[in-house]
Formats: C-alpha cells, structure tokens, sequence
C-alpha cells in the first residue's frame, strides 16, 4: 500500500504582513510552513514562536535546508533578486512577492533562471484569484466581446499623513506604481486578453518630504500616477493610482467597456461581478448557481452568500502553486514571466514620466497554463 505524499514544506523570508498572509495560506492550502528567516534573529523567534513555525534560521539556511521545499520571499523589494537566485540555485520553488525586482532586466534573468532549473515560479498577482475576475473574463473570451475601453483606479491611504513612512519610500524608481499599479495592470490585461503597448504617464507627489525616526527626509519616489494606454488590440484607457487618498484602503476598481456589455470589478465590494448592457445593469453575485463558467466555479471556496475576500486568494494562489509542483496545468497562474511584465510597464512608467513622452511597452505574454 502506497503511503500518502507529505504536505509541501515552505520556508518564509520575511516575518512582517505578507509572511503573516502566506503563513495562512499554506496552512489552508494543507501546506506546512518548516521555517522563518528574517533581518533580525530575535525578532524572527519571536515571530516563529507566536505562529508555532518550528524553525528560525537566516535567509541561508533557510534556503540550503533540505526539508523545505518552496521558498517565499516577503522581504523588501531590493532584497528579492539576490535571494530568488539563491533559492533558485538550491532547486526551491519560489514564491515572490512583486516586484520580482526593481527593473526588468533583473527580473527577465531571473525569469531565465527559474525555467532553466526547472522549478515551479510565482508572483501573487492574487486579484485575478477572486471569482468574478475569472467570471468576466470566461464572459469576455466566450463571447468575443470588443472591449474598446478601460478605466479604473486603485486608490489607498496609508501614504497620506507626512508621518507615515517606511522603507518603501525609497526602494527603487518606483513606488505607488511599483506596489499597486502593477496590480491594476495586470488584473486588466489577465481579464482582457490585451496587452498595454504603449503609455503616457505623470507620476505626482503628496509630500516632497517625511519624517522618520531620523528625522525629516525627502522623498524621490511618487505617491500617485495617472496614466493613459494604448493595447495591442486596439483598446485606448486610463488608470490613476494613489497611496495617498485619504479614506481610501484598498479601492482597485477596473471598469471595461465592449460593444454589448460593460463589467465592473471593485476589490472592495468582490463579491459582486457588475455587468451593464443598454437595456439595464445587473449585479452578478459570486456563487456556483450564478457563475456559467466551470474554471470560475473552481475558484468559489465558500458557500453562497457567504463573503470571500483577500485572504481566501491567497490560498487559491497557493493551492494552485502546490498543483504545479505537483505537474498539474494550472490556468492563470501568475509566474515570474507576470513580473518581467510589472517590471516592464514600470520602467516604461518612469521613462514616460521624465520625458514628458508616450513610450512603447516591450511586450511580453505569459505562457498559459505552464508555471516552470
């Protein structure tokens, strides 16, 4: 008798808000979390110990441990390259938080890397996990709706008071769109099938200077960014991105219009799919009975009626990574060829927000249903 296949073992680098979340998701997933590894011993026990991990060891030995099987890196973004090379190197899977690095040249070699060694590879792009993302965009394919225009925002706060600082304030050329846009974007073109290929961008900011612990500091990255697109697909839009707008958390809003049918995703209100025609509006609710498509069904993991939200993409990413280690095809998953992507758009951001000039967009498309 065959015994059963143990749970997949992730380690985790980086112990703040987003080693918490992927915490909670391997745990759903079935998955185990074997180790933490961050900046500061102490601190990083502390942490183990308050989420009952068994091991706290440093970045290194977290990667060269032989029991770990995927490694996620939740760290600041200029540590991601350094450290998805060497997980890469040891044979891990890797789970890295965006950006997969501060331009698109390191994130294209690490890329090259992940497929050359053969190991699975993920960015948690983890909006196109909710449902009705995938609902409108089985509506788009199937129907072979023309979506012609988008609009949208993402809009949070925790930027707005000139005391809120921390190190993203200066990690890279890039930060509300690095951290945000990105996600708009990519919710955009995984639910339309298009590709920005060129842009108009200004980049603003709320506060030229912060104060940290050290005292008053200026800031070189941008609170906001408004920007206009064209797709390859003939499809023209606008996105405004903001960390700094007061009252707003968490605000990613993506409208699409098509010749029949207009949809509307709101990442504070998911649950429901709007969909708008000349003859009237309807709400589409997140549920097996509602939903005609059978790959978005697979995405409801609760009941009817009940809310399903940010956590719970979480572990549909994650689930969906374990399937691919596990040889599975996996559809939509969003893989390191997805953050070359958010690292393209990002450096065309900046360069058509110092120029003053529309830029072209290298293009790059994921590869479908494969994740190494």
């Amino acid at each position: 008798m065959t015994g059963a296949r143990r749970p997949l073992r992730s380690g985790i680098i980086g112990t703040g808000f987003m080693g918490r979340v992927h915490t909670a998701a391997v745990r759903a997933t079935g998955g185990e979390v074997l180790a933490y590894a961050g900046r500061d011993a102490e601190r990083t026990r502390a942490a183990a110990g308050e989420a009952g991990v068994p091991l706290a060891l440093s970045a290194e030995e977290l990667i060269a441990h032989p029991d770990v099987d995927i490694v996620h890196i939740c760290t600041p973004n200029a540590q991601h390259v350094s450290l998805a090379e060497a997980a890469i190197a040891a044979g891990k899977h890797v789970v890295c938080e965006k950006p997969l690095a501060l331009g698109a040249g390191e994130a294209a070699r690490l890329e090259a890397a992940a497929r050359a060694a053969g190991v699975v590879h993920a960015v948690p792009f983890v909006y196109r996990f909710y449902p009705t993302a995938r609902e409108a965009r089985a509506r788009i394919a199937t129907s072979g709706e023309r979506i012609w225009l988008a609009h949208g925002h993402y809009l949070q706060d925790w930027m707005a008071e000139r005391s809120s600082y921390n190190w993203r304030v200066d990690d890279g050329a890039s930060r509300a769109f690095a951290d945000i846009g990105v996600h708009w974007c990519d919710l955009f073109e995984f639910t339309t099938g298009h590709r920005i290929e060129r842009l108009l961008a200004q980049r603003s900011r709320l506060h030229d200077t912060r104060l940290s612990q050290g005292g008053e500091v200026p800031v070189s990255t941008e609170d906001g960014v408004t920007m206009m697109f064209q797709t390859d697909r003939g499809a023209t839009g606008s996105v405004v991105i903001s960390q700094a707008s007061p009252g707003r958390k968490n605000r990613l809003w993506l409208s699409l219009d098509g010749e029949q049918r207009s949809y509307a995703f709101d990442q504070e209100s998911p649950n429901e799919l709007w969909v708008g025609s000349t003859e009237g509006v309807s709400l589409l609710p997140k549920g097996l009975e509602t939903f005609g498509d059978a790959a978005a069904r697979s995405y409801v993991s609760v009941p009817s009626g009940h809310p399903q939200g940010y956590q719970d993409c979480f572990t549909l990413f994650v689930r969906d990574v374990h399937a691919a280690i596990s040889g599975e095809a996996v559809d939509g998953l969003p893989t390191f060829t997805d953050g070359v992507r958010a690292a393209q758009l990002t450096d065309a951001v900046v360069a058509s927000s110092t120029s003053g000039q529309w830029v072209d967009v290298a293009a790059v498309r994921p590869v479908e249903t494969s994740a190494a």
